[in-house]
C-alpha cells in the first residue's frame, strides 16, 4: 500500500502543496496534521507507524515534514526499515529501497553525529575556560546531616535505595555519590 504523510506548522498553513506533489504517486491513504514539527506529540504520525504494514511505501513531501531533527529522522527511518517499510522522500529525492537512498541516509547520519560530538566538545571548552575564569562552579554539592543514619540503615536493610531517594528528595546518582563519600570518609576515620 502506497502512504502518504503531510504535516503543516500551524492551523492557518495549508497542505495543498504536499498534497499536489503526492498526486503523482498514486497515494492510496494520506495522514495529515497541523502540528509544529518541535513537537513530539504528532498523533497522525503515530497512527501512520502503527498503520504501515511490511511491503507499504511511505511518501513525505520533504523530510523536514517527518521528523524534528535528524536524529528524529534517522529514528523514525529505521524503525520503517525493521517493519519492512519503504520511505521516499519527494524533495529530496532520496527512496531508502535504493542503494544511493540507503547511503544518503548513512551520510545524513554521520553529519548528524559529528555535530553532536562537535556540540559537546564546544560545551567543555567553554566550561573549561568558565572554570579557569571562575565563573562556573558546577552544580552544589548535596550536603545530607547525619547521613550515616541513612547509611545504616540501608545497610541493615531497614531501608533500600529508593525509600532513601524518597525520604531525602534526591536522585540515584546523587544517592550513589554519597554512598561512595561515606564510604571513602569511613575508610579514612577506621
Amino acid at each position: 500500500m502506497i502512504l502518504g504523510y503531510c504535516r503543516v506548522s500551524t492551523i492557518e498553513q495549508n497542505l495543498d502543496r504536499q498534497l499536489d506533489s503526492m498526486s503523482r504517486y498514486s497515494v492510496e491513504k494520506i495522514f495529515e496534521e497541523k502540528v509544529s514539527g518541535k513537537s513530539a506529540d504528532r498523533p497522525q504520525l503515530k497512527e501512520l507507524l502503527d498503520f504501515a504494514r511490511e511491503g507499504d511505501t511511505i511518501i513525505i513531501h520533504d523530510f523536514s515534514r517527518l521528523a524534528r531533527n535528524t536524529k528524529d529522522l534517522l529514528n523514525i527511518v529505521e524503525l520503517l526499515t525493521k517493519k519492512g517499510i519503504q520511505l521516499i522522500s519527494i524533495k529530496e529525492n532520496i527512496d531508502t529501497s535504493t542503494p544511493t537512498g540507503k547511503l544518503l541516509l548513512t551520510v545524513i547520519g554521520a553529519i548528524s553525529e559529528f555535530e553532536r560530538t562537535n556540540l559537546l566538545e564546544r560545551q567543555a571548552e567553554g566550561i573549561a575556560i568558565a572554570k579557569k575564569k571562575g565563573i562556573y562552579k558546577g552544580r552544589k554539592p548535596v550536603k545530607v546531616e547525619d547521613f550515616g543514619v541513612y547509611y545504616d540503615k540501608w545497610k541493615c536493610r531497614e531501608l533500600n535505595k529508593a525509600d532513601i531517594m524518597k525520604i531525602l528528595g534526591i536522585t540515584r546518582p546523587t544517592l550513589n555519590k554519597l554512598f561512595k563519600e561515606y564510604e571513602q570518609n569511613s575508610e579514612i576515620t577506621t
